[in-house]
């Protein structure tokens, strides 16, 4: 069984608006769209620092560097 937790947003008026409109055309609740948009965010959040730990553990060369390789390959 599912459990849901009531809580209380403060929206700007258009967005209320929007998503009203959008619950009535795809004849979903505000609830679940308002679920489904915080989970696609966080999901995105998600990825994101995933990639920031990716990339963390690269070597980081100085610019002077790879200045120097772009050049040397003809790349400037």
């Amino acid at each position: 069984m599912k459990m849901h937790a009531r809580t209380t947003f403060r929206l700007d008026p258009r967005l209320l608006r929007a998503l009203k409109i959008k619950s009535a055309t795809v004849s979903r609740s505000m609830s679940d769209l308002m679920n489904e948009a915080l989970k696609l965010s966080l999901r995105e959040d998600a990825s994101d620092l995933a990639a920031f730990e990716q990339t963390r553990r690269e070597r980081v060369k100085p610019l002077e560097q790879v200045l120097k390789e772009m050049r040397r390959d003809g790349l400037l």
